[in-house]
């Protein structure tokens, strides 16, 4: 009878035994699921948005960052997300940048691309610019950039000479156009970026054809940069641009009205007078020949490419069009010029626009 008994109790061990392995393989199971579903499961939620942006700029902490994420309204379980970042040290690795995050991102992929600072890169863009106040306030409004630092560096003449710039031509660099670069890249990175782009802008065929037209690429563009300022119209542009070549051959005054606009800083100008004309600076193309020192705004690509295909002809004034459709009227004579420009006066005259 006792070994009966022992077999019975045995038995009940084994039993036990295999209901308690098979609880411990259910609840590491369990356990597995649990850690996959906070690591690892989708935590982000988009909508119908493809991607959302994160920027943390320098002066942010864990706590903001978190913040920013929870107010989003993008992430499904907070308290996940914060478990992950936690057990990630992300706390202490907080590095600015502007991310871009994925609809159904996991907590981990989300965490292991802030705490490695893999962003995003950011197209900028600038045009219709004038001064390197505005466009350094342009590119600040952009990136994680200092408005005061562009402008510093775009007039330090040492550190411009090694891009073979200096205070007044250092506009010339950025060249119209869009570009990628990171949110927090530094004034002195940009900048180089840009002369790299403007040398690759500047390539072989083109340094030729400015030489071929007695040109340097800094005298190209600021030409371009006036013949820009005289017409929105590409096709008009080669035509202009032979214009001014001729005068500038010929040693005539430019006379271009948008220099002296741009002399006195006050673009609000729509019609220059005597009085304007009157105002002393190297830009007043009207009382000094040849090209101003600088350009009169970022002369785009095409402009560019204009005055290096100028149109050769034998006209050396133009006049804006009376019918105010943008183009303009050109004359080879003097004489010729004064009627086309009576006209597109009283046309303004009748529209009382006298300034």
């Amino acid at each position: 009878m006792p070994q009966i008994k022992s077999k019975t109790s045995i038995r009940h061990i084994r039993r036990i035994a295999v209901i308690v392995a098979a609880c411990l393989v259910f609840g590491g199971l369990a356990a597995l699921a649990a850690f996959y579903y906070i690591v690892h499961a989708p935590n982000v939620n988009l909508g119908d948005e493809e991607y959302a942006y994160l920027t943390i700029s320098q002066d942010k902490t864990y706590e903001d960052v978190i913040s920013a994420l929870d107010s989003s309204g993008h992430i499904t379980n907070m308290s996940t997300l914060k478990w992950v970042a936690q057990r990630k040290n992300y706390p202490s690795r907080i590095i600015p940048g502007r991310y871009r995050i994925s609809d159904r991102m996991s907590n981990n992929r989300l965490v292991n691309m802030l705490r490695a600072g893999m962003q995003h890169p950011v197209r900028i863009t600038f045009n219709n610019i004038r001064t390197t106040e505005e466009l350094a306030s342009s590119v600040s409004g952009q990136l994680m950039l200092d408005s005061a630092e562009i402008i510093n560096l775009l007039n330090d003449n040492e550190y411009l000479e090694e891009l073979g710039m200096d205070s007044i031509t250092s506009k010339l660099l950025f060249i119209p156009d869009t570009y990628e670069v990171y949110w927090t890249i530094s004034g002195r990175q940009l900048i180089e970026r840009m002369g790299r782009e403007y040398s690759r802008f500047w390539n072989q065929y083109r340094l030729e054809k400015a030489s071929s037209r007695g040109l340097s690429p800094v005298e190209a563009g600021i030409l371009a940069s006036i013949v820009q300022s005289e017409t929105n119209k590409r096709e008009e542009m080669p035509r202009i641009a032979g214009v001014y070549i001729n005068r500038l051959e010929r040693g005539i005054p430019l006379q271009a009205d948008p220099t002296v606009i741009y002399a006195m800083g006050d673009f609000s100008i729509r019609r220059v007078l005597n009085q304007h004309l009157a105002f002393d600076s190297p830009y007043n193309t009207y009382m000094y020949a040849g090209l101003p020192p600088g350009p009169i705004n970022l002369p785009e690509p095409h402009a560019i490419d204009a005055v290096l295909d100028y149109e050769e002809h034998d006209y050396l004034y133009f006049s804006a069009r009376a019918d105010f459709s943008g183009y303009h009227v050109f004359a080879e004579t003097y004489q010729e010029h004064l009627r086309n420009a009576r006209q597109y006066r009283e046309a303004l005259n009748e529209l009382r626009i006298y300034r």
